[in-house]
């Protein structure tokens, strides 16, 4: 005999071991016991909630020759033929297929004819929201006023597609998500049954992977169990089957975060790739993590998913955390979720997010803001320069902000937000130079490549507003040309000569180039390549390098109409 999935070996046979929709179960066992079953219902919920599995019970309870409180005996002929699936007066459709005008008229013929054997006959029709127009108005008429021995019991888990016309004339019930107490129980009783032993940590791990769904839950079951035949099932085991990550990740993650690592954190996610996890699984996991992070603060006894011994380290990690910057944290997480399912390169839209959380600079919420105020308080009580000037908009200027030793200019409202923090001192553009590289890469792209060099020119002077001092002396000696070879390619261009040493150094190490390119991409969400090169002052006066330095743009001054 072939293997039976343990969704259905397991299904319910008697309402009792419906679990999670008591609400539901104990409605419908009342009708049928008082004889007042509906002759059409309407079955809404996610998936593997118990829709069509309550939908049999009834087919079965109303066709049962002996029912016990409301629920089939399960002995009766008519009980086995619907439990083998070779009963006549049951009747399966799948709407995705069957969705045509044709489809329900068949039906509308059929239902002309009482059954020869049994009591009802019973339509389920599943994924309902599927039919079309025609067919939901070719359906209305039986639906409303079916011959008494006709029961219809429609099943969707998008019930907002549903016309109204057809939720008027049944019975709607919507059955919930199962709570994970409840899969997890539901799962050890099975598992006892079939004689595999399982820790109840791996278990707890299976029901919160599942999402509400318990037969999801039994199919992560499934897949654990077949992965190490005749062994416990694990936690351990159970994540490398998920494509999950542990709780210690998180930790070590979020740590590096909080102390602004970039470095560490963008290892550990490299670590995650390569192990072959699910990133858009890892995104929902830490946002959930710092969402129990940030409740925990609130209430030590909230609840949260995790074990005894791992709640103390949950409370520790956010103890020293701002209620706000874990918000900020969780939003951003957020958009990277919603980000992350549709993007071709998942991995760049994680690392971009994960830069922004160690980076206050690339983020815009005040305390983001708060931040980088207090770094510049303590540059100056180590002796940093008098003549820094913070530029902020009126909106970023938290209320009582205080930095000794600098000035706040207020900008207009127009001045884009990532610029909020400029030191004095940056050379002034050239604007004969600038007119003329413009003129050159208008002559050279196409309109869509400008807009791509304008984010370029954009980012660029960004960057150079969130780095340190030192860096931004390097990158103001150094000419930044796009490249002729590689699309998408910037070329970096330092003069050969003593004073730029220190600059060729620091360009000439890969990691300050990754470095820059992860601060271009959190602004431009795109990845750009930077190649370093070192070139002689003959060279640079030859190949008119500085004619295509995009660092010498004011990109509000590039236009595109022809």
């Amino acid at each position: 005999m072939s293997y039976v999935a343990l969704y259905r070996k397991w299904r319910p046979d008697e309402f009792q071991e419906v679990k999670g929709q008591e609400h539901i179960v104990t409605t419908l066992k009342n009708q049928i016991k008082h004889n007042r079953v509906g002759h059409a219902y309407l079955f809404c919920g996610t998936r593997g909630t118990g829709k069509t599995t309550i939908a049999r019970l009834i087919a079965k309870a109303v066709n049962c020759e002996n029912p016990v409180d409301g629920s089939p005996c399960n002995e009766c002929e008519s009980c086995k033929a619907i439990s083998a699936g070779a009963s006549m007066n049951v009747i399966e459709i799948d709407a995705a297929s069957n969705n045509g005008v044709d489809s329900v008229r068949q039906i509308n013929d059929a239902v002309r004819y009482s059954p020869s054997t049994g009591k009802y006959l019973v339509y389920i029709i599943d994924e309902v929201h599927m039919l079309t127009n025609s067919a939901y108005n070719a359906l209305l008429k039986t639906l409303e006023e079916p011959p008494e021995y006709v029961k219809f019991i429609l099943a969707t888990t998008d019930v907002q597609t549903i016309p109204v016309t057809v939720l008027s004339r049944c019975q709607r019930y919507d059955f919930k998500r199962i709570s994970l107490d409840i899969i997890a129980d539901r799962l050890e009783e099975l598992l006892k049954r079939e004689g595999i032993p399982a820790t109840r940590e791996a278990i707890n791990y299976v029901a919160k992977a599942a999402d509400g769904s318990m037969r999801d839950a039994l199919s992560i079951l499934d897949q654990c169990i077949a992965f190490n035949l005749g062994e416990e099932v694990t936690y351990d085991k159970v994540l490398e089957i998920v494509g999950s990550v542990d709780l210690d990740i998180y930790l070590s993650l979020f740590d590096a975060i909080k102390a602004r690592d970039t470095k560490a954190a963008l290892a550990l996610i490299n670590d995650a790739v390569w192990a072959g996890k699910d990133l858009s699984l890892f995104v929902n996991e830490f946002t959930t993590f710092m969402r129990d992070l940030l409740m925990l603060k609130y209430n030590v006894e909230a609840t949260v998913d995790v074990t005894s011994e791992n709640l103390p380290r949950l409370i520790e990690a956010g103890a020293d955390v701002e209620d706000d910057k874990l918000i900020s944290f969780i939003n951003i997480m957020q958009e990277t979720s919603g980000k992350i399912k549709y993007a071709s390169t998942k991995r760049i839209v994680l690392e971009v997010a994960i830069i922004k959380l160690c980076t206050p600079q690339m983020r815009q919420d005040e305390g983001a803001l708060r931040e980088r105020l207090s770094d510049i308080e303590a540059k100056l009580e180590q002796g940093g320069t008098s003549q820094q000037v913070v530029y902020v908009t009126s909106d970023q200027l938290p209320d009582g902000a205080n930095v000794q030793g600098a000035t706040y200019v207020q900008q207009s409202q127009t001045t884009h937000a990532s610029s909020a923090v400029a030191i004095a001192g940056d050379p002034v553009d050239n604007p004969d130079l600038e007119q003329e590289i413009i003129k050159n890469i208008k002559e050279r792209y196409k309109e869509a490549e400008l807009l791509e060099i304008k984010q370029i020119c954009k980012a660029w002077k960004l960057v150079k507003g969130q780095v340190i001092k030192p860096v931004r002396e390097f990158l103001n000696c150094a000419s930044v040309v796009p490249s002729n070879t590689s699309q998408g390619t910037i070329d970096l261009f330092v003069e050969d000569k003593p004073e730029n040493d220190l600059a060729i150094g620091y360009f000439d190490d890969r990691e300050n180039l990754d470095d820059l390119e992860d601060k271009i991409a959190v602004i431009t969400e795109r990845k750009v390549h930077l190649n370093f090169r070192k070139t002689g002052r003959k060279d640079i006066q030859a190949d008119q390098i500085r004619k295509w330095d995009l660092s010498k743009i004011n990109f509000d001054n590039i236009e595109y109409k022809k």
